[in-house]
């Protein structure tokens, strides 16, 4: 019975896994787009990229990544741990596939019972279809127990099925802050810093309009992404995916308020629609380096976009936690991710989680994952280490006006970052939003609520 149950779950699964391309640009864009797959794409089902490292004695694994950059954190880590495990040396074949060709042969390999990898990265958006009851993956409560106390327990649970049971490590937080161009807003006269509210976020808006004759807008607005939907709902402590065995409603008061907000920054000029849907493509970089817009909510792996599109606003950009529709809520939300799990297929999980769960919680690893990734890591332990959080060797801790992980500790220091979860429904409900809801509000001017109604009336029929 439950092995019908797997088939079908991973037959439907792998069926959207192509239609889900785009949902994960509107949900998790940090990983489809935070260390971009190869431009040029190799046959079907092949690799891009396959890596041995390890001595030929190990205990030898597979691995399997839609991220090169991944890859070679990971054979870094391996080499770590080979150097301070000399009894339990492993090697491990990386093999890097293009996203949708991966999550496929993962779902059809583990459906098959055979032909799956030991251990492998599986994109946020993709969790769901793991995470089940018969869920296909190896416990990590055991390896994970080490590290537990100091992680953000938020980015565990995302990764964990619904009785607790961790199946995933992750990569960051992912938390979301406010990016400004504080050159930009200086040079109007403008104090972007005593903004608290998001009325104090429009009436800036407003000076700016007026200060810049029009010409530079406060924000751009989302249709390709839904990280300001996210962001209204963490502050209101709501989740339109009604958490992992929830019913889907949009119809939250959080989003009515974000949405309406944005359709006024429209009318009234103070806002623009996002060029190509979100700022995280070439046309979003090109309006941050022109000066057309002045600030934008996202997640701090953001920071890497300047870092490697746009060296040349260094200095010029500040980074603050964002504004909340009142004083005292949450003002950040964890976004994107990569949940990274040992197999039901591993012939020596308890090795696997073991070394994965190091690679990715340690110190020894987290250090790398900062320094090399530039993500915002999931050991707390160590945002308040100033070797670590702010050493200026780091591109990050001069590359802004401030240190990334001061805004972090601010954020810890008053729980701040809230939680949306991503289930089963969340690719539906995502697509809908972007192709549909999104670009009715904001390029259409349809009334909100009616478009929430329109949304509502398609997931009840869609979704589970």
């Amino acid at each position: 019975m439950k092995r019908r149950k797997l088939f079908a779950l991973l037959m439907t699964a792998a069926m959207a896994v192509s239609s889900m391309s785009m949902a994960v640009n509107v949900f998790a864009e940090e990983d489809t787009t935070e260390e971009a797959a190869e431009s040029e794409e190799p046959a079907e089902g092949e690799p891009t990229a396959v890596t041995t490292v390890g001595p030929d004695d190990g205990t030898k694994f597979e691995m399997w990544s839609f991220v090169d950059l991944h890859n070679e954190f990971y054979g870094q880590m391996v080499d770590k741990w080979n150097e301070e495990n000399p009894d339990k040396q492993i090697q491990i074949t990386f093999s890097t596939y293009p996203y949708s060709d991966m999550h496929n042969k993962l779902m059809m390999s583990l459906q098959a019972g055979s032909g799956a990898p030991d251990l492998c990265d599986i994109e946020i958006g993709q969790f769901p279809n793991y995470s089940g009851d018969d869920s296909p993956l190896y416990s990590m409560n055991d390896a994970l127990a080490p590290y537990e106390d100091t992680m953000v327990q938020s980015r565990l649970d995302v990764y964990s099925k619904a009785d607790g049971t961790r199946l995933g490590v992750p990569f960051h937080v992912g938390a979301t802050v406010m990016y400004w161009n504080a050159d930009l807003l200086e040079s109007y006269g403008l104090d972007y810093k005593s903004v608290k509210t998001w009325d104090d976020y429009t009436k800036l808006g407003e000076e700016l309009k007026e200060a810049s004759n029009g010409e530079v807008y406060l924000t751009s607005v989302d249709t390709g992404g839904v990280d300001w939907m996210w962001l209204a709902m963490a502050e209101n402590g709501e989740d339109w995916t009604g958490g992992p065995d929830g019913t889907v409603n949009v119809q939250l008061d959080s989003v009515k308020e974000m949405l309406t907000m944005q359709q006024n920054w429209l009318n009234d000029g103070i806002a623009m629609v996002s060029t190509d849907g979100h700022v995280d493509l070439e046309a979003g970089f090109s309006n941050i380096m022109e000066g057309k817009i002045a600030s934008f909510p996202k997640a701090m792996w953001y920071m890497s976009r300047f870092k490697d599109y746009m060296p040349e606003m260094e200095g010029k950009y500040d980074i603050t936690t964002c504004p909340v529709f009142e004083e005292g809520q949450k003002c950040s939300v964890g976004i994107g991710g990569t949940g990274t799990v040992v197999t039901n297929q591993c012939e020596n999980p308890e090795l696997a989680a073991e070394w994965l769960a190091w690679a990715k919680c340690s110190e020894e690893g987290e250090n790398l994952i900062w320094n090399e990734l530039g993500f915002d890591v999931c050991n707390t332990a160590l945002w308040s280490d100033e070797d670590f959080a702010y050493d200026e060797s780091n591109t990050y801790n001069t590359f802004f006006r401030v240190k990334p992980y001061e805004v972090l500790n601010e954020l810890a220091e008053n729980d701040a970052i809230g939680t949306i979860y991503t289930t089963k429904n969340s690719p539906t409900l995502n697509d809908y939003m972007c192709t549909t809801t999104l670009n009715n509000v904001l390029e259409d001017g349809m009334d909100v609520d009616e478009a929430l109604q329109d949304a509502q009336d398609y997931l009840d029929f869609e979704c589970e």
